[in-house]
């Protein structure tokens, strides 16, 4: 019977290594960026789905098609206020949810 090798590795140190420790101001911005990625992926599959253009939403919500690029790629947040318009130029609704 042949034996095989298991290649076992703490993923929790893995990414302690790579973005720092939880709790780090390291951590944190990694964190951050990952959100801002993740929310961006988001409009722009919403953007796509709705059938319009970056400049075609940029204008829908008063600012320009650069802007929407770095919101989509996740190089700028936007803020509260912006993110809702978004949202609803998207024809999307934005639910809080307390738990």
């Amino acid at each position: 019977m042949k034996k095989v090798k298991n290649n076992i590795f703490d993923v929790d140190a893995l990414l302690d290594k790579e973005l720092g420790a939880v709790g780090t101001p390291e951590r944190e911005a990694n964190r951050r960026q990952a959100d801002a990625f993740f929310s961006g992926q988001i409009i722009e599959e919403a953007r796509k789905k709705a059938g319009l253009t970056q400049e075609q939403l940029a204008e829908r919500i008063g600012t320009n098609k650069s802007y929407i690029s770095r919101v989509e790629t996740g190089r700028t947040e936007p803020r509260m206020g912006t993110f809702y318009r978004i949202a609803a130029a998207l024809g999307l609704t934005v639910e809080l949810v307390a738990y």
